[in-house]
């Protein structure tokens, strides 16, 4: 199908925090679709493969056509339409082959049908199938003249996208309520199932036994729980309906107007500078190459301080019930990156037991909102370990320089492994610094100190994140060039009973108090957070308060009040700012404790880069070719004079190798089965040589009688080319020549008797054509004179036989 009018827009959404950061408007005469796309190389991908199915018509020239496709562009997250680009075209190219959307192929799958179903072909079968629908890249989309308004509440839930070939995205295409309307919003979801009560039942206990989920991770959209909603589109099910367990329906009501997802793994997030190392892989030339740069980074990077807010709230499974901007913003410069971490997001069975819970939106929902207003940030990563959430946000204007962003989880709780405990991490590259953030809820009670160990190099030692060259290790967390610890971390205050503790709180005797702090204990003890720093504890324990309040403990327990919430960190150019309690926010029973930072994060210099690499190069040709083996032959040209039959000559030389070891060899031309001719050998033909050793090669030309009829009727020459091959070097090319004495031997004896003259005196004409020609009879006419009855060196042979033999010693 073509559309009479396609206009295709890229703008940027508002609001503080963008949810997605690329907005996409698809315009066509008969219907108009608006998609919301997260930053990264996929979604550039998608608008390149629908730009390459449109056709540019010179012929229309460019202007305000209503034939033409509007692309406009704006860099990723600067002002909305910069500038705009104005193709000609009468809608998408016949011509052109559908785009494949390749990089979707792992998000395939091939559902059974439901009985009277549309198939996968069906959907992108002959036009009319489906009415009201059209074709973009062989799949279907609704088609409405009106378009989909802002005011309009679009229903929602994990659905799927066609393409050509029946191929389905598994993209959660979730149709959601957002702050500026119904927007089409393309994340990735870990949710689906074709049995919604057993696989989805069984997936969550799997889930919650392996202690991890994260938000990004890839799912399966079941088609078979797929309907066609009011607007014609294809939205799964499975996440939806009477089926879902009651404790998860509140969620499905909650207006998410200013909540988006964003959350990018690794292989979306892509930056051009910070990948200026990510060369294509040449093996062990890749590797050196690396290996210098990151040697000489100095001569090419400068350090540029970054503004960290590091934040960590234990909410003993609360709603966010105040503004966090107290805590997140308040008397504080706007920060170029958040990281945001809770604990005990949520106590129920169900967060334990299920994939979602409702608290994980609420809280992401209060940071965003909680944001420093003099600044707009992008979401780069959240992740949850049930109730250990870390959420990481950036400057828009930084966002195009995160790269090679990847999140892991590790469990400590029940068994070692469950997620009541343990600790989530997100690592990411900034520029030309690696960053690793880590949020941990380690053991409870005062006397579980050494299982708090346990739990911290548990972390440490599982904790491991893929690499973008799979053939690579996984990086662990002191792999990095920063790393930021936060969270409530546990460790008590011991030997002082309650009474006391309070006291030296009271007289802000902090110092004192901080001397049986256990943490401190065990990091001088060495046995945990080695290498770490933390900031001088100015404030009082954040633990435990009676919630809603400032007052300490009244509970039957009367726990002693702790500095659990803590912030440590690890690296080079690193600078705390401030380190502070929040005694404002009264939701939990802990108070929320933040950590600003300035950074010093290495930044590519371009010109410098480029020079410092063809340094790199240069030096690494000069070493390679020193290192090409290389060697010299006394002798290329042979020439074997007056070879007779039965008679060997030898010819040799000498090869001298230079510095490099190389292993030698005589090869095959091309279409040759042997590397020299028949009556031709070379010794040794193959071998190894040290540094600065000579061998000797003899060429040797021995004339038998399988050689010699082809020599004697000139059908073969003395002549042939010599290949020597060096491994790893070049080759060289040897000459052999000479000239043969034709005999008698190796010529047939119907030819001989044609020779009345001796063979050596008969022209190499006469020989040959003799030698070719077939046996003669007797009346075949031929011009020849009648040969002899037998060759006369025959005849010459039996009678010496005859005059001689008879004198032998023992003959008669």
């Amino acid at each position: 199908m073509v559309f009479p009018v396609l206009a295709l827009c890229l703008a940027l959404s508002g609001g503080s925090t963008d949810g997605s950061d690329v907005t996409v408007q698809l315009d066509t005469a008969e219907f108009s679709l608006l998609f919301r796309l997260p930053f990264g190389s996929h979604t550039r991908m998608f608008l390149q493969e629908v730009t390459k199915a449109c056709v540019v018509n010179e012929r229309n020239g460019l202007g305000d056509s209503p034939e033409n496709i509007v692309i406009q562009k704006c860099s990723l997250f600067k002002p909305v339409a910069q500038s705009a680009l104005l193709v000609p075209s009468t809608g998408l190219d016949p011509a052109t082959r559908d785009p494949e959307f390749q990089w979707l192929s792992r998000y395939r799958c091939a559902p059974p049908q439901e009985a009277g179903s549309p198939t996968l072909r069906d959907w992108n079968s002959a036009p009319g199938t489906w009415p009201a629908c059209g074709t973009i890249g062989g799949g279907r989309y609704p088609s409405h003249k009106k378009r989909w308004g802002l005011e309009q509440v679009l229903p929602q839930g994990a659905g799927s996208v066609l393409f050509r070939g029946g191929a389905k995205a598994q993209t959660n295409f979730r149709l959601a309520e957002v702050a500026r309307g119904g927007v089409a919003e393309w994340g990735r979801h870990a949710r689906g199932g074709r049995r919604y009560e057993e696989l989805e039942e069984a997936g969550r206990e799997m889930s919650a036994a392996a202690g991890s989920r994260e938000r990004d991770s890839a799912g399966g959209s079941n088609f078979n729980n797929s309907r066609l909603n009011e607007k014609g589109l294809l939205v799964d099910q499975s996440s939806g309906g009477q089926d879902k367990p009651e404790s998860l329906l509140p969620r499905q009501n909650k207006s998410k107007s200013e909540i988006t997802d964003m959350v990018r793994s690794s292989t979306i997030t892509v930056s051009n500078k910070a990948h200026m190392l990510s060369m294509q892989k040449f093996g062990l030339r890749d590797t050196i190459v690396k290996s210098h740069l990151i040697q000489k980074e100095e001569d090419y990077t400068y350090v540029q301080n970054f503004r960290f807010f590091v934040g960590t709230y234990n909410v003993n499974g609360q709603s966010p019930k105040e503004c966090l901007r107290p805590w997140l913003s308040h008397g504080i410069q706007a920060p170029d990156v958040y990281c945001v971490g809770f604990q005990e997001l949520d106590l129920s069975k169900e967060a334990f037991f299920f994939h979602d819970t409702p608290k994980e939106e609420e809280w992401f929902k209060a940071v965003s909102e909680g944001l420093h207003p003099d600044a707009k940030y992008a979401k780069v990563k959240l992740i949850r370990l049930v109730g250990i959430m870390l959420l990481l946000y950036v400057k828009q204007e930084h966002a195009a320089y995160i790269s090679e962003v990847e999140a892991e989880t590790v469990g400590t709780g029940i068994m070692g492994r469950m997620g009541n405990k343990g600790g989530v991490a997100i690592r990411f590259q900034l520029h030309n610094t690696s960053i690793c953030v880590v949020n941990s809820h380690l053991a409870a009670h005062t006397e579980e100190y050494e299982r708090r160990n346990q739990d911290y190099k548990d972390i440490c030692s599982r904790m491991q994140f893929c690499q973008v060259d799979p053939s690579l290790p996984p990086l662990t967390i002191n792999k990095h060039d920063v790393i930021l610890w936060l969270g409530d971390l546990n460790y008590r205050i011991e030997e002082l009973d309650v009474e006391k503790v309070k006291k030296l709180i009271e007289e802000k005797a902090f110092q004192t108090l901080y001397a049986y702090d256990q943490l401190k204990i065990q990091v001088a003890a060495k046995t945990v957070f080695e290498g770490f720093t933390e900031g001088e504890l100015t404030f009082q324990p954040t633990y435990k308060y009676d919630t809603g309040s400032d007052d300490w403990d009244t509970s039957e327990k009367c726990r002693a009040p702790a500095w659990c919430d803590r912030v440590l960190w690890k690296g080079k150019n690193i600078n705390q700012l401030s380190y502070q309690s929040h005694m404002a926010l009264k939701t939990s029973d802990h108070k929320p404790v933040s950590s600003v930072f300035d950074i010093g994060v290495r930044v590519i210099n371009e010109e410098l880069y480029r020079k410092t690499l063809e340094e790199i190069v240069r030096s690494l040709d000069k070493m390679e070719n020193a290192n090409i083996p290389s060697v010299c032959l006394s002798k290329r040209e042979f020439c074997f004079q007056n070879v007779k039959y039965m008679q060997l000559q030898v010819e040799s030389f000498t090869i001298h190798n230079g510095q490099v070891p190389c292993q030698f060899e005589f090869i095959n031309k091309p279409g040759e089965n042997s590397f020299c001719k028949q009556w031709l050998s070379a010794n040794p033909s193959k071998g190894f040589l040290l540094p600065d050793s000579d061998i000797e090669i003899e060429l040797e030309l021995f004339v038998n009688k399988t050689t010699a009829t082809k020599l004697n009727s000139g059908e073969d020459k003395i002549e042939d080319i010599l290949v020597l091959h060096l491994e790893g070097g070049k080759d060289y090319f040897l000459s052999v020549s000479g000239n043969y004495l034709p005999s008698c031997f190796g010529s047939p004896i119907h030819t001989l008797c044609y020779m009345r003259e001796p063979i050596l005196d008969l022209p190499l004409e006469t020989v040959s054509e003799l030698t070719l020609m077939p046996v003669q009879t007797e009346d075949d006419g031929s011009r020849l004179e009648k040969p002899m009855e037998i060759p006369k060196e025959l005849w010459m042979m039996v009678d010496y036989l005859y005059r001689n033999a008879i004198q032998q010693v023992g003959c008669g």
